[in-house]
Parts: C-alpha cells; structure tokens; sequence
C-alpha cells in the first residue's frame, strides 16, 4: 500500500483522538490462532537509536519505507502481528492493518545503542497501563544482564516489577534476555550455550508469577546445543531473529531446526525480514511462514 505521510501528519495534528478511537475499534485475536504457532514481525528498534541495517546505517530512519514494508509483512498469510514501539503502532493503527493482528508493545527502549548507560535500559516505552487502555495485546521487554555494569541491576529490578503489572491484568509479556558484555566499549552479547542458558534461569525466576511470562530467545552459536539450553525452564519460547548478516540461508536452517523443540511456539523477526538482503519482503516473510 502507499504510505501518504501527510495524511498521517494531519490526522495527528488535527485529530489526535483518532488514535484512540482506532485501538477501540480494532478487531481483536486470541494470542495463539489455530495453528498453534505465532509470527510476529518486530520493529522497535529505532526507539534504541539503533537504525542500521547492514551497511546501511540510517535504513530504518525513512518512516515512509519502515510503514510500507511493515503493511506488507502484515498483509501476508500466516503473520500473526506486529512488536512496536507506540508511535509505530499507532501510524499503523490509523493506517487500519491491525485487525485481527496480535499488537505487542515495547516496554523499555532507554538503553540506547551505543551509550554509556546502555545496560540501565530505563522503561522509556509503553506501561502496562497504556497496553490495557489501548486493547493491546502483549508486551516485550529486554533484559541484558553485563555482570561488570551496575546498570543492569536496575534493569532486572524494573523487569521484575514489569512481570508483575503485567501478570496483574493478565497481559502475556515476552521476556528477551542476554547475558551481555563491553568489547572495546562495545556491548556484544554472548551467545554461547552458556550464557543462554543462565539468561534462562534469571529471567524465568523474576516477579511475583510467571504465569504471563513468554522468552523471546536467540539461537544458540551451535545449534545443536539448543536441544539442552531450553530445558532450563517449561516457559513457552519464539525465537529472535536479529541481524542475520548474508547468510539468510544459514539463519532459516538454524531457526528450522530449533522450532522442532517443544518449548519453542513461533519466530520474533524484525530487519531480517523488513530488509532481507535478498529478494523482496514478501518473499523473506513467507519463506520465514513457511519455517512454521
């Protein structure tokens, strides 16, 4: 579809109510359709500053081009819905995608890419408040773990307390842990079996309950080893996708083979699929579907 900033513009400036008035109307879904399975496309990454895609490193900056790659993800068989920050998803809302889609709102976008107090990653985004106001349907928080930061201990504080209002108004809420470190004033997160695993057994452990508690994963740099890691907790798992460079090939294989787990219920999947370095939107979304 053709995204007419404008428009968007106008109604925003004249009719801000109109935000409202479309989450009211919005067409809701059970979180897990009759397959049992979910796809969700994922775009809250320029809340972070982090806008990069390949070498690419303002991709994600043009509003235009992000909307009309997200209506097409969202327009093709199998996608279930969308992970976004507010002002994504209410250009989305106003542009009428999201009935009948499963809407997850990002909570906490203050550790910015690159900053000194990245691992103080602050609740910058949506409250649980605003969630269940607005007739969303979930909510997505990052929690990466750098034992030399002291930052991240605030971080697993404002997590816990997360789970907590969450589980209180029985919103689903997907946890998406690392165990994290600088290299050269640089955070990496590691993604040995290792370290999963312990990211596992920290963020299934937080808050009063884990009864609304999802993890949103990465694969494991053996997937072979995936197999063990997820037998750190019974909490349904989807799978990240992040940045998978070239190799999309070898990104499909490895996400193929750790869906056959019993734990994992679907993909989380974002700039690999928004901007596949091959072929078009379409094609990366249905062959992604396909991995369902």
């Amino acid at each position: 579809m053709s995204i007419s900033i404008p428009d968007l513009v106008t109604v925003r400036a004249r009719h801000p109510e109109a935000i409202a008035e479309a989450a009211a109307r919005r067409v809701r879904r059970p979180l897990l359709g009759d397959s049992g399975r979910l796809m969700i496309v994922a775009a809250d990454h320029p809340a972070r500053g982090a806008l990069g895609v390949g070498d690419h490193r303002t991709a994600m900056a043009n509003r235009a081009d992000l909307l009309e790659r997200l209506c097409i993800a969202l327009s093709r068989p199998g996608v279930d819905g969308v992970l976004a920050t507010a002002d994504i998803l209410e250009d989305l809302l106003l542009l009428g995608v999201l009935d009948g889609k499963v809407v997850m709102g990002s909570m906490n976008r203050g550790g910015l890419s690159g900053a000194a107090f990245e691992m103080d990653d602050r609740f910058t985004g949506h409250r649980t408040e605003d969630m269940a106001r607005l007739r969303f349907d979930a909510g997505k928080l990052l929690l990466r773990i750098d034992y030399d930061d002291p930052g991240s201990l605030t971080t697993l504080e404002s997590t816990a307390r997360a789970i907590d209002d969450m589980a209180a108004r029985q919103l689903p809420l997907f946890v998406e842990p690392f165990i994290s470190r600088r290299v050269d004033g640089k955070v990496r997160n590691d993604l040995s079996a290792e370290a999963v695993t312990r990211s596992i057994a920290i963020s299934s452990g937080l808050g009063g309950t884990s009864a609304y508690t999802w993890l949103k994963l990465p694969v494991t740099d053996d997937p072979d080893d995936m197999a063990e890691v997820l037998e750190t907790s019974t909490l349904p798992v989807v799978l990240l996708g992040g940045e998978v460079g070239d190799d999309q090939e070898g990104a499909y294989e490895k996400w193929r083979k750790t869906l056959r787990l019993p734990t994992v219920q679907g993909l989380v999947v974002g700039r690999s699929l928004l901007y596949p370095a091959d072929g078009g939107v379409e094609t990366a979304v249905d062959t992604a579907v396909g991995l369902l």
